[in-house]
């Protein structure tokens, strides 16, 4: 039997290399894990990417899209009314739609973390009567939420279709 390498087992990607300062380490695993979402999501077969693979509803094309709306939110202030809805995407929305939403999301999102120095200050959004967190809470959380919710995805997609790996 040939020996396998990791990334041939599993379709890993491994960790990324950044530097070494805080900022760098901290936006290199969240570009990280939003290109293994967007990837994950990508190429999906209709309609089992809205299909829900678990008794809670969730689902593949709406991970993507709560995704999206969570980065508007934090990063560009957006206004989100109902959470719950944020993940569905609506019957309008093709794979290929969510993704290209989702990417435009986190361009604007990185342009806004490229102003950021102080990883100390605050965000610069406007919410009104919200106070804006850190810049390094924010790149926390973030990378906490897209983590959590790239764990999920993995399961579904390999429910989907078998596809594994990062």
């Amino acid at each position: 039997m040939p020996t396998l390498h990791r990334r041939d087992r599993r379709g890993d990607t491994p960790p990324p290399r950044t530097g070494g300062g805080e900022a760098e380490v901290l936006r290199g695993f969240l570009d990280y894990l939003r290109a293994s979402m967007a990837a994950k999501v990508a190429g999906a077969p209709e309609p089992q990417v809205r299909s829900a693979g678990v008794p809670s509803g969730t689902n593949l094309l709406g991970l993507l899209d709560h995704l999206a709306c969570v980065e508007g939110a934090m990063f560009l202030g957006q206004e989100v009314t109902d959470w719950q809805a944020t993940f569905r995407a609506g019957p309008e929305d093709g794979v290929a739609d969510v993704v290209a939403r989702y990417e435009r999301t986190v361009e604007r999102a990185n342009a806004v973390l490229d102003g950021c120095a102080d990883l100390g200050a605050p965000l610069p959004r406007t919410r009104p009567g919200r106070p804006a967190p850190s810049v390094r809470w924010a790149l926390v959380h973030m990378i906490e939420e897209t983590g959590r919710h790239a764990g999920h995805a993995d399961i579904l997609r390999e429910q989907i279709d078998g596809a594994t790996g990062r």
